[in-house]
């Protein structure tokens, strides 16, 4: 066999796993339109650059036919690969998307790796106890009233850098809390005149509404990229994230 032949053999076989992968990223943790936003598009990158690049190029590098040692090159360069794929995947879990937080005037997209697991335990609903593994469940976080509560709030928000969207023990349900994201939503012509260069993304989803009247929008902030949630006056559910900057 050719050094070429091991190489493409190789590299078919990582393209595959890559294929499968990418399966994964979008249609479970990362589901649109939260994989630009959560920074997943660079893990790809990344994963498919360890997959597809690293492992084959080695090969090609030191496959020789009848070789002595081969197979003990052949393994170190399958356990490299396999090593700096996994620490790949483990990014990739960390950072996938498990909560979709509705907070006063905005939503905020949580991973998995921003929870902070003390408060998870104490969340009141088992629910909130648990990481989704099929992508952002619709929660919203009500603020602490106690003066005490408020005080090691601000405290963690200072040092740890976990506000309420982070800590499962303050969540409740979405429904709950819907009129409060509605009171605080702005109406549509204000983001056409906030980013008049991306009205098509907007006039693309309207076209797919029936009433206009009802629709109103909030920032929703992610580990990346921030978007632009669209949700019902009515009912004040999230309809639809739009790739628009809503500052």
């Amino acid at each position: 066999m050719s050094r070429w032949k091991a190489a493409a053999i190789h590299l078919g076989i990582s393209f595959t796993i890559s294929i499968a992968l990418g399966v994964l990223l979008l249609g479970v943790w990362y589901p649109p339109p939260y994989f630009h936003a959560a920074g997943a598009d660079e893990l790809m990158l990344l994963l498919v650059g360890i997959d597809i690049v690293v492992g084959p190029i080695f090969t090609l590098i030191i496959f020789r036919s009848g070789k002595r040692g081969l197979g003990f090159d052949l393994s170190v360069i399958g356990i490299v690969q396999a090593a700096l794929f996994s620490y790949g995947m483990m990014v990739v879990l960390g950072s996938r998307p498990v909560f979709l937080v509705g907070a006063i005037d905005r939503f905020v997209l949580v991973s998995a790796d921003e929870i902070d697991l003390d408060s998870m335990q104490k969340a009141k609903d088992p629910v909130f106890q648990k990481l989704s593994w099929s992508g952002p469940q619709l929660v919203a976080a009500v603020p602490p009233t106690d003066r005490h509560e408020k005080s090691d709030l601000l405290f963690s928000a200072a040092l740890a850098n976990r506000d309420i969207e982070q800590m499962p023990s303050y969540y409740v349900a979405y429904d709950t809390q819907a009129k409060v994201i509605v009171a605080h939503a702005q109406n549509l012509e204000q983001l056409r005149k906030l980013h008049p260069a991306e009205d098509s993304l907007l006039e693309d989803f309207l076209a797919t509404q029936t009433d206009i009247s009802d629709l109103a929008w909030v920032p929703l902030t992610a580990r990346r990229h921030d978007l632009v949630m669209i949700i019902s006056r009515k009912s004040g559910n999230p309809l639809q994230a739009l790739a628009i900057d809503p500052w």
